[in-house]
Parts: C-alpha cells; structure tokens; sequence
C-alpha cells in the first residue's frame, strides 16, 4: 500500500475510532459511487452524517483548504447518492475531521460538526 494510502487509512481508523466514542454508529466506510467516495457515513440521533476525514502529515498545513467549493459539492452529491440508493429519509448532517501532527510526534484531532449546509442546488 501506498504512504499516502497508509496515512489516510489510519486516519480514517482514528476518526471512526473517535466518532465512536462520541456516540455516533458507523453504518458505512469508504462508500464509492462512480468517481465519488464517502469516506465515512454514520448515524447519530435522527441524523445521517456524513463525514469528510483529511489526515496531514505535514506540520504548518492547514487541511481547511483542502475542502474547496468543488470537494464540498462532491460531499453533496455523494451525500444524495447515498440517500437514494439506500432510499433513505433522514436529515443529513455533514463533518470534517481534521488530523494533523500534535506535540511530541502524535497526532491532533479536530472535529467540526455540521461543518457546512448542502446548497439548494448542485452543479456538475
């Protein structure tokens, strides 16, 4: 496996690791349609969350800009993807996890619930 791929896939671990603790269920990891993925789909409440994970390995990078206008709409229409194959009604929630180096060579944590609101249109 790739470094990159190792990188991702152990934040990934951490991030589900984390959502676990705090009460979420994971229903869903690393979900393809097409050329979209969701890296992790879980359920918390009455809501479906779907949760976009950056994992940096580079001290100083901000993983902030990794979520463009372009990755935000993928998210949505991955999002929407979801809910129709799976047909599904629930409200839909959407996070960012962040995982960046920490002090002494561990990694740092962020998690930003209801990170951002689907538009009321998506564009291809």
């Amino acid at each position: 496996m790739a470094q990159h791929n190792e990188t991702g896939s152990k934040g990934e671990n951490m991030a589900v690791n984390y959502l676990v603790a705090h009460g979420y269920d994971i229903v869903e990891r690393n979900w393809r349609m097409n050329h979209l993925e969701l890296d992790i789909v879980a359920r918390k409440g009455n809501r479906l969350v779907f949760v976009e994970v950056k994992t940096r390995t580079i001290p100083g990078f901000d993983p902030l800009d990794a979520i463009t206008h372009k990755k935000m709409r993928n998210l949505v229409n991955s999002a929407n993807g979801y809910m129709q194959q799976c047909s599904l009604n629930f409200e839909v929630q959407f996070d960012l996890i962040f995982i960046t180096p920490g002090e002494e060579g561990k990694l740092h944590l962020e998690h930003i619930a209801d990170a951002f609101y689907p538009p009321m249109k998506t564009y291809s």
